[in-house]
This record gives structure tokens, sequence and C-alpha cells, in this order.
């Protein structure tokens, strides 16, 4: 089972660090629920968990554990909307190879990181394992 991620990177300005791409992301989304939540949600990541905006790239597991904490199961959705708002940014497209009755365990986390890993070698023609737990605790190898 692979994953293939392709580049179309024409819209996008190479020059960019993954990390700013991570951040317009977060951004994007959290305007999307209206700018007097957006400063709130900012200054209750950076005072209640110790996690400034600036640091988010770095501190995943920390921004989303943060997320569920103030949104509770609803925090899934707010990810998934990072995560299509970083997709549309990078441009990037990926094909599942394998049998469409079973969805890989793809969490926030794994997605940013996979993302991060293609980003960091884009035009070098690598391609980056990875493994994934799916199914019954078997775990498999993916590609990007």
């Amino acid at each position: 089972m692979t994953r293939l991620w392709d580049e179309h990177l024409d819209k996008y300005d190479e020059t960019k660090k993954f990390e700013d791409v991570l951040i317009e992301a977060v951004d994007e989304a959290f305007s999307t629920l209206g700018e007097k939540v957006k400063t709130p949600l900012y200054l209750c990541l950076e005072q209640k968990f110790a996690l400034p905006r600036t640091d988010i790239p770095y501190k995943l597991e920390e921004f989303s554990d943060a997320l569920e904490k103030i949104f509770g199961t609803a925090a899934k959705f707010l990810e998934i909307l990072i995560m299509k708002k970083m997709h549309e940014k990078v441009s990037c497209s990926y094909e599942w190879k394998g049998p469409k009755w079973l969805v890989p365990d793809l969490t926030f986390i794994k997605y940013v990181e996979m993302l991060r890993l293609w980003f960091e070698d884009k035009g070098k023609d690598k391609i980056v394992d990875f493994e994934v737990w799916i199914d019954a605790g078997e775990k498999q190898k993916q590609r990007i």
C-alpha cells in the first residue's frame, strides 16, 4: 500500500518555510470562526496552555491537545480544516493505493509531519517511508 504525493507548487511561493505555511493555515482556519473568536483563541492558547502562535509548528501534540481541551470532540473538525488549508497552500495531491475499504489511521499530527517531510524534500525526487497502524494493530509501510 502506498501513498504518492505529486508536486504542484506553481501557485505557491517556494521560498516559504513549512512553519510559515502551517501558521498561515491555522490563521485561516481560526478566521473561519470569526475575528471575535480568533484573537481570544490565540490568547487562550498562549496564556492557559503556554503555546504562543509561533510555537505551534514545533509543538503539534500540545496544540492538538489544547484544541481538544477547548473545543472537545469538535476540535477534530478544526484540525481537518487546518489540514485542508495546508493542502490548498502547497497544492499537493495524493493517490491511495490499497483496498478501498481500508482507511489508514491518519491523525492531524501524522498528516502535518508527512506534509512537512514532503515539503522539505520537494524537488529532490525523494520518497519518504513512514509507518501507519491500521486495523487490528497491523503495521504497514506507507510512502509519500
